[in-house]
């Protein structure tokens, strides 16, 4: 089929403040998950309820490093219910469970090598088939890095109803990691710049993150733009671009209205 255009979602100024974003009670969740359902036809004939794959939100979310991916990646988890999942919380769990491709994982990460995509991809496949992720819906956070990862997930079977992608300038990005600063002894991340301590005490033990400095994050980001066009250009026909410049409540409801208008 012939890919369209990546919509590009902007942000309301008239959109009202005290919309709430986290979906919490059930009742939401509930009314969430069914008008998604019967917008995708599910259930609505005996051979859709016999089968049971497809009927939950699998959505990828990409983003540079500090382009708030996390915030966001948090707050699609609860509204729509689906399992949050990266790449090393996966890799981790498989070689703590002895699956064959955690012991895969393990071997080269005990010997300090990079994981391999195949292995990858499987950690990746198996995880995704467990039954949470079936009944649920998964996000992808951060995966496919590249674009020998995407195909590769695809040569898998594994398919996705939304790419997600928080485009910010490299400037803004460069300006959140290196004004970063963690207090070693809550760990609680402050920036010098949007949310600095008022307590004197904590502002002068806080610590920067040695990789957390203008030359590191750009190198970073350089790797960054090196495969995400190209990942982008994988799921071109299910993508959305949201500015994630604005406020991070603005950013969370366009990225909740680009994903219902895929869905729908």
């Amino acid at each position: 089929f012939a890919p369209t255009s990546t919509r590009t979602i902007h942000g309301n100024r008239h959109t009202p403040s005290n919309i709430v974003l986290h979906a919490s009670k059930n009742k939401q969740k509930i009314a969430s998950r069914t008008k998604w359902s019967e917008s995708r036809s599910y259930g609505t004939s005996s051979s859709s309820a016999d089968d049971g794959a497809g009927k939950a939100p699998k959505l990828i979310i990409a983003g540079a490093p500090a382009s708030g991916k996390g915030t966001q990646c948090e707050i699609i988890k609860e509204k729509y219910g689906v399992v949050h999942l990266s790449t090393g919380d996966m890799l981790r769990a498989a070689v703590a469970a002895g699956t064959d491709v955690g012991k895969q994982a393990k071997d080269f990460m005990d010997a300090g090598k990079l994981v391999p995509d195949e292995v990858i991809i499987g950690v990746v496949k198996d995880r995704l088939d467990e039954s949470d992720c079936v009944e649920s819906g998964w996000l992808l956070d951060g995966f496919p890095r590249t674009p020998a990862q995407a195909q590769a997930l695809a040569d898998a079977g594994v398919t996705a109803d939304c790419f997600i992608f928080l485009n910010v300038p490299d400037e803004v990005l460069v300006e959140r990691v290196v004004g970063r600063r963690t207090d070693p002894e809550t760990g609680k991340i402050y920036h010098m710049t949007f949310s600095p301590p008022e307590d004197e005490e904590i502002l002068a033990r806080l610590e920067q993150r040695s990789d957390d400095t203008e030359e590191k994050v750009k190198v970073r980001l350089e790797q960054f733009h090196a495969n995400v066009d190209a990942v982008k250009g994988s799921y071109t026909d299910i993508s959305v671009e949201v500015e994630g410049t604005q406020a991070p409540a603005v950013v969370s409801e366009n990225i909740m209205k680009s994903i219902e208008a895929v869905l729908a």
